[in-house]
């Protein structure tokens, strides 16, 4: 009999299978690491820099406009995704960013965008503190606890499981980055929204950018034409004139490593 797949590795097939639709739906994701760039403003241009979950590459291009010279290593553990990345990194690692295999001190900045939230947040900043150089720089983008509020709203019609990722609190966010050694932390809250014409266009969105599969509740069955009727009545309710809304509860936070 083969062995139920963990958590990690439903996570990693889910985003592997997602490599090839990504980009064509991950606006959000693009928002996102261009407002954590935007803020992420150290004094001096880093020589070495790791992307710690850099999926195909949207902010390694980002970095290599801002920072030519800078060495760019991406670290995804999705291989795929980072097949995608590849013609904007210097170098290649395939592998979970809460265990590197990297020497301890060697970069003197790490960034995240959007990868933080379906990992151990306390044990990926520690890893991140153990690369760092004394003094170096670390931005990260992750989700809070509001994201795809509606949509836990709308499921909870049928059942009682939870259909969505259970998102880290703001204060776990600084109280894990602090227990790793940083200071000067900087967290900072924005609400993003992104319309659909319906729900079916909403999930599919979602299963596009990998993220479907990912729930903490398993179901045992399909669901019926007539409880999914009432999920959709049940999103509804949330319609704008924009569209079906899908919430995103965005953190970025950026800190420095303790010298």
């Amino acid at each position: 009999m083969t062995a139920p797949l963990t958590i990690k590795q439903r996570v990693r097939d889910s985003f592997d299978r997602a490599a090839a639709s990504y980009d064509s739906a991950a606006s959000l994701q693009r928002w996102v690491c261009e407002d954590l760039l935007s803020g992420f403003q150290p004094a001096v241009a880093p020589e070495q820099l790791l992307d710690a979950g850099c999926g195909t590459g949207h902010g390694l291009r980002l970095l290599r406009r801002r920072w030519p010279r800078t060495r760019l290593i991406a670290v995804d553990f999705a291989p795929a995704m980072l097949q995608l990345a590849r013609a904007d990194a210097d170098g290649l690692i395939v592998a979970d960013i809460e265990a590197l295999p990297c020497a301890a001190a060697c970069f003197d900045a790490w960034l995240s965008s959007l990868t933080i939230q379906w990992c151990d947040a306390a044990q990926s900043f520690r890893e991140a503190a153990r690369v760092l150089r004394p003094g170096g720089h670390l931005a990260v983008s992750t989700l809070g606890p509001h994201t795809f509020g509606e949509l836990r709203d709308a499921f909870s019609v049928i059942d009682d499981y939870r259909h969505t990722w259970s998102f880290n609190e703001p204060e776990t966010i600084v109280s894990a980055l602090r227990d790793a050694g940083f200071v000067g932390i900087d967290l900072q809250r924005q609400t993003r929204s992104v319309h659909y014409p319906d729900l079916k266009a909403l999930l599919n969105a979602i299963k596009a950018i990998g993220a479907n599969s990912v729930g903490e509740g398993a179901r045992n069955s399909l669901f019926g034409k007539r409880a999914w009727r009432e999920v959709q009545n049940a999103y509804e309710r949330f319609r704008t004139p924009q569209g079906l809304p899908a919430r995103y509860d965005v953190l970025l936070a950026y800190a420095r490593k303790n010298r």
